[in-house]
């Protein structure tokens, strides 16, 4: 059993009953309505097609098109070739550079017993080599921002699709009856380049739809609890506007029984009022040693934001949430807030500010996930929307490349230590065993118990999967 799990059933009853909460809807639950709940709807998710190895998911992004020259893709041919003009070979002939060779300004060396290349830019994550398998080929058809994360997170370059912890609930249903099967958590400085559609349901059914918890934010999941200066939400109000409301869904609900939307949000509202005695419960953290906070890094500032995150992150998974989404960065703040590093990947630069935001808190959450058992049941996936060029862009940037970057998984059935492609000689594009999303989701619900081309969902007349018509599962990588 998951650690914790027992206490998503041990909740003290709410101030009103099951019974009044789920009378109507309306009102002040709009995030949380989109959240899944598929037992209550006497659904439990798809039947696995083979014993899985994993049972939840956590999915790192890290926004902006993290340098992959700069941290895990080693090229001493970077640094050997420093400041020339170097023609790549492309698709019909070569491209000549736009910018001469930059050679990493970071110190790297071989880490671990499987001497995985490291930069001295990640020394936390260097010391979790052994339990990563990198995926070091990498390809994004795309190196347009939103595209590309939307690409990562749905398989499609195109919005509308749902993403890939909607497909999770989909396929797994929820764990936990506390709390919904797939959440989202921003950076503290702010949303993805495509908002909350980072973490939409897309043509599935609305009980699909990621629910944003904000650990940083005085209100962490959006409209779970009524305003302080709405005086007028009173229990015995609450209790006659729910009243009316069921009325008036019952009655549309009789004219459009086929529309998802209505069944979902009144299922959820009971969710809502569940998750109303949940959420505090995983944001508490006294019960957390200061040893584990300061393994998060949440006793530097720097660090603590992300570190905070990771923390509930694993929080999440111990009762029961089945896919998590962690965001590291924000469309909103320039690279000031984002990996998108056009003018500077040297120490002292944002490019270091977000490695160091991020580096601690990541390796404490593999530690933490380990040392409790967790790590076996549980996948980490870290990616990004694509990478960056290995010349310049100015005298210390980089551009955008999705001709090769590097993703890395961890636990869930997946070997440690390994690698699987490689990049050319400088790290400009995929050279060796090219993978995409599709193999990385492939080889996520592969883990999960599912085979890829069978969990599927009729659209518009097509059967469609989180793949579309490609993947690979990547058995390389795989116990």
């Amino acid at each position: 059993m998951r650690h914790g799990l027992e206490s998503c059933h041990r909740q003290p009853r709410p101030l009103l009953s099951r019974r009044d909460f789920l009378l109507g809807t309306g009102g002040g639950f709009g995030a949380a309505a989109l959240s899944s709940l598929l037992a209550e709807q006497g659904a439990s998710g798809m039947a696995p097609h083979h014993p899985a190895k994993a049972k939840a998911v956590i999915q790192l992004f890290m926004l902006g098109g993290a340098s992959q020259c700069d941290t895990f893709d080693y090229k001493p041919a970077l640094q050997k070739r420093n400041g020339e003009k170097v023609s790549f070979p492309v698709t019909g002939g070569t491209v000549t550079s736009p910018g001469p060779v930059l050679g990493s300004p970071w110190e790297w060396r071989q880490h671990g017993q499987c001497g995985r290349w490291v930069s001295s830019a990640m020394p936390y994550i260097a010391n979790c080599v052994d339990e990563l398998a990198f995926l070091m080929a990498m390809h994004a058809p795309t190196s347009e921002h939103s595209a590309g994360q939307t690409m990562q997170v749905s398989g499609f370059v195109t919005p509308g699709f749902p993403t890939v912890g909607g497909w999770v609930s989909y396929a797994m249903g929820s764990e936990c009856r506390d709390l919904p099967a797939y959440m989202a958590i921003p950076d503290s400085v702010g949303l993805p380049w495509t908002g909350k559609a980072a973490w939409t349901n897309g043509f599935l059914p609305a009980v699909h739809q990621g629910t944003m918890l904000n650990p940083s934010a005085a209100n962490p999941v959006p409209d779970l609890f009524a305003s302080p200066s709405a005086k007028f939400v009173t229990p015995e109000a609450t209790v006659e506007g729910l009243a009316l409301l069921d009325q008036i869904n019952r009655r549309h609900l009789q004219t459009a029984p086929e529309d998802t939307r209505l069944e979902a949000r009144i299922a959820s509202y009971e969710l809502a009022a569940r998750m109303q005695l949940a959420v505090p419960g995983v944001l508490d953290l006294k019960g957390e040693s200061e040893a584990t906070r300061k393994l998060y890094g949440m006793d530097e500032k720097l660090t603590e934001p992300i570190g905070h995150n990771c923390l509930i992150a694993r929080r999440l998974v111990e009762r029961g949430v089945r896919f998590v989404q962690l965001w590291v960065g924000s469309g909103l703040n320039g690279p000031a807030g984002n990996w998108d590093n056009h003018n500077d990947i040297t120490p002292g630069s944002d490019f270091q500010k977000m490695c160091v935001r991020s580096d601690k808190p990541i390796a404490g959450l593999l530690h933490d996930l380990k040392a409790r058992g967790l790590l076996d049941e549980t996948l980490v996936i870290w990616t990004t929307e694509f990478g960056r060029t290995p010349y310049s862009q100015g005298s210390k940037g980089r551009d955008h490349n999705g001709n090769t970057f590097v993703s890395w998984m961890a636990g869930g059935g997946v070997k440690g230590g390994v690698a699987y492609g490689a990049s050319d000689e400088f790290s400009y594009a995929a050279a060796e065993n090219e993978t995409m999303c599709y193999d990385q989701h492939a080889t996520m619900l592969h883990l999960l118990g599912y085979d890829h081309t069978q969990v599927t969902f009729r659209h518009n007349g097509a059967n469609r999967r989180l793949t579309d018509v490609h993947g690979r599962v990547i058995k390389e990588l795989i116990v």
